[in-house]
């Protein structure tokens, strides 16, 4: 009886140091931060993006329906901490003039010029009535998002409709790109009223980190006013993601986020610049093209709750509490797989690796929510995460073998299927470091996806084909060097992933001197 209190002592006493932990992981994700603002709650900013899509819309939807609702309640909004308002082009906007109006709102508007003659055309001329019917509220124009950086156009040809509408409307005229494509084609620069700069530290070539984010600004743009002067600068976009991959030392994050919004407002105000952020809202549809931090640009979220960035207290991760509450059932639904433990061994391993396991899903369940953008997405993330199931399972019961019954049914099947299950984690593994690899920008790094499957199969080696395992330990070796070559050691998201890379490494070792067929041996019941 007394080795059994002892037991249960040691028992309660690891499930509690453990659900202290996650409790502390959680918590250490989501603690709110201070940011020094940059300005009061009460002052008004100068510009911000407006995309009018809600959290489920996109522009590729057809046909496409902008709710005038939508248009009355964004503007309402944005007009208590904002001036004025830029978009990207005129389509299903005709009723944005007249409700900027009413929120004493300006507007820059934008018309969208592509590789359709056709719609770039629709847009030139919707573009040209907008701004001559509402010359109050439209106080600039810009022809064309960015388009010589993604190829739609030529420089002639751009040039040709920037000069066009110039002479059709009244307000000044501009065009929008980033700063290296106005460097490239210089012949814009004579057609515009004044030159508009994208500067995002985050989407350089070669990318600044945080910490030197708004020197890198404010030295292209004293760069730019040296070498337009004495033509107008205008910062048509700069921000930060706070979602996303890492791209060297550029961490996306709300906190970062804040941090770079309110510094680059306190220097703007400093230095009397023009300025526009991107972006008002998060837009999920740009995880289409751009990758998970795509969606992440916003002032508030897509479904315009606030983020915190502008002023207050920031957490990068507010919902804390809930998957903290996902990490606790994941925690007890283990300790229920493996049973009352049977010996002192398994009585402190069976809650700790049970943590492991529920931290780590919690993990990858969070970032399936920001990864995942479509049916084919959830299904591929959807799939890692269930790798992590049996996996886990053959852990735990491994750790606390059981004498009879289900569990140890369940325990014999999982070491049967070991080796399958190895090769699995492997394939997954090999496929997502040659992704990262060779279509690195837009990918995520899916630590957190297989740490579990890894920790678990270094711990309980097994065997499994010797061939194919060979060769997805030598192309994950192999892919893990050239990333972290294109990463760099600055990128600590390319660091966990290389981490977990290794630890994969060493089980796939470990399971090539592993006999068949193995099951670990049941300890004596005490």
């Amino acid at each position: 009886m007394p080795a059994r209190r002892s037991l249960a002592g040691l028992y309660v006493l690891t499930l509690l140091l453990v659900s202290g932990l996650l409790l502390a992981a959680w918590y250490t994700l989501g603690r709110p931060q201070f940011v020094p603002a940059a300005l009061g709650e009460d002052q008004r900013l100068q510009c911000a993006s407006y995309s009018p899509f809600d959290h489920d819309q996109s522009p590729f939807d057809l046909p496409l329906t902008i709710h005038r609702e939508r248009l009355e309640a964004d503007v309402a909004l944005l007009a208590q901490r904002f001036s004025c308002l830029r978009t990207y082009s005129v389509t299903g906007l005709e009723a944005l003039p007249e409700i900027a109006r009413r929120h004493g709102l300006t507007l820059m508007i934008g018309a969208w010029v592509s590789a359709d003659p056709k719609a770039t055309r629709q847009e030139i001329e919707g573009l040209v009535q907008t701004a001559n019917a509402h010359p109050d509220v439209v106080k600039a124009v810009i022809v064309g998002n960015e388009v010589l950086l993604r190829g739609d156009s030529t420089p002639e040809r751009l040039r040709a409709l920037i000069e066009e509408v110039g002479q059709r409307v009244s307000q000044p005229v501009t065009y929008a790109e980033v700063w290296e494509f106005w460097l490239r084609y210089p012949q814009i620069g004579p057609v515009v009223d004044f030159v508009t700069l994208h500067l995002l530290p985050y989407w350089e070539d070669d990318p600044t980190g945080i910490d030197a984010a708004l020197h890198e600004v404010e030295q292209v743009h004293a760069r730019f006013t040296a070498l337009y002067a004495p033509k107008p600068l205008f910062i048509g976009e700069t921000g930060w993601p706070s979602q996303g991959r890492q791209r060297e030392d550029a961490l996306p994050s709300r906190v970062n986020e804040a941090r770079f919004v309110r510094g680059f407002i306190a220097l703007a105000e400093r230095h009397g610049w023009q300025y526009n952020l991107i972006e008002a809202f998060d837009q999920p549809w740009k995880r289409r093209s751009e990758g998970t931090v795509g969606g992440y640009w916003g002032l508030y979220d897509a479904h315009r709750q606030d983020k915190g960035i502008l002023s207050g207290a920031v957490s990068n991760l507010p919902d804390w509490p809930r998957w903290l509450w996902v990490s606790l059932a994941w925690l007890l639904a283990g300790l229920w797989l493996a049973g009352r433990p049977r010996g002192p061994a398994a009585a402190w391993q069976s809650p700790l690796l049970a943590g492991v396991a529920a931290l780590s899903l919690g993990l990858w369940l969070q970032q399936m929510t920001l990864d995942s953008r479509q049916a084919s997405e959830w299904l591929w993330h959807g799939a890692l995460a269930l790798l992590n199931l049996p996996l886990a399972a053959r852990l735990l019961l491994g750790v606390n073998p059981p004498s009879g019954g289900w569990r140890a049914r369940l325990s014999q099947h999982l070491q049967r299927q070991a080796g399958r299950y190895a090769l699995a984690v492997a394939l997954a593994a090999t496929w997502l470091m040659l992704a990262l690899v060779f279509d690195p920008r837009y990918r995520s790094f899916p630590s957190a996806a297989l740490l579990l499957p890894a920790l678990a199969l270094l711990l309980q080696p097994c065997r499994g084909p010797r061939l194919e395992l060979n060769l997805c330990g030598a192309l994950l070796g192999m892919g893990l060097i050239v990333l972290l070559w294109q990463e760099t050691l600055l990128n600590t998201q390319a660091l966990g992933w290389a981490a977990v890379s290794l630890l994969l490494l060493a089980a796939l070792w470990r399971g090539r001197r592993q006999p068949a067929g193995a099951l670990p041996a049941a300890p004596a019941t005490p």
